[in-house]
């Protein structure tokens, strides 16, 4: 069984992969600080909650965004699980082509899903990962990741108006049932979810127009994906697990090949 943890900056995803399937998830929250040997603590959890034992781990693979949490991350690997983990970053083969004024700053949460659109999906893709930050990656037919549009998430909007205004509250990020708020709360409702599929919506769209590919497969993916796939029209599929199939695919390209 291979471990896969997709480190972002508000959740470490896990996913368990066996004969390249998925077979369960996990999320830990990345902002609260622990010792490698409560990141180990809660690998045993994880394992022991699927009657899974440590020599049943083939091996792990981490995708990561958050740098700090790297020592203490990868202690809690070679500790508990007595494996060197591959990490998702330079000298890694991915099979897909970073075409972009920097490479380098191509992060490899979006490289992992890059390469799962590629492989598994085999055609032009936009995907769209609703995360802290929104981000939508274009990843041509021949594998070429050439453009991105980075958009502040609906956390983050939603926070914003709260914290920058002296009377509206936290809400809910729940889609009322009609746009015409009738109180505070679904009127701030009303503009952030019906506001956000307004902007997801519009910038696929646009990035179809300029990109001249009407018809590439749009993949949703991420926290909030799954309320945004079914809302967007622009949207074809909604992928929760992209990030793990990414890490999979590599870690065979890399470690059996």
């Amino acid at each position: 069984m291979l471990v896969t943890i997709d480190v972002g900056n508000t959740n470490i995803a896990i996913g368990l992969i066996e004969n390249d399937k998925v077979v369960d998830t996990f999320r830990l929250t990345t902002k609260t600080p622990r010792t490698s040997d409560e990141y180990g603590i809660c690998f045993h959890t994880i394992l022991s909650s699927n009657e899974l034992s440590v020599e049943q781990i083939e091996d792990v693979v981490i995708s990561s965004v958050v740098p700090n949490i790297m020592y203490s991350l990868t202690s809690a690997v070679k500790k508990y699980f007595h494996k060197d983990p591959m990490i998702v970053g330079p000298g890694i083969k991915t099979g897909v082509k970073i075409h972009t004024d920097n490479p380098k700053e191509v992060g490899s949460d979006r490289i992992v899903d890059a390469v799962a659109a590629h492989y598994i999906y085999q055609r032009a893709s936009i995907v769209v990962d609703f995360g802290t930050a929104t981000t939508f990656d274009y990843i041509s037919k021949d594998g070429v990741f050439s453009s991105t549009v980075i958009a502040p998430g609906i956390g983050i909007c939603a926070n914003a108006l709260s914290n920058q205004t002296a009377k509206l509250p936290q809400v809910e990020l729940i889609k009322p049932n009609s746009i015409l708020g009738k109180n505070t709360i679904s009127g701030m409702q009303s503009g952030i979810v019906y506001g956000y599929i307004g902007l997801v919506d519009y910038i696929i769209t646009k990035m179809k127009e300029e990109l001249n590919d009407p018809d590439c497969l749009v993949i949703a993916t991420g926290g909030m994906g799954k309320m945004f796939a079914s809302e967007v029209k622009s949207i074809d599929i909604y992928d929760p697990d992209i990030a793990y199939k990414g890490m999979n695919i590599i870690y065979k390209k890399n470690k059996l090949s």
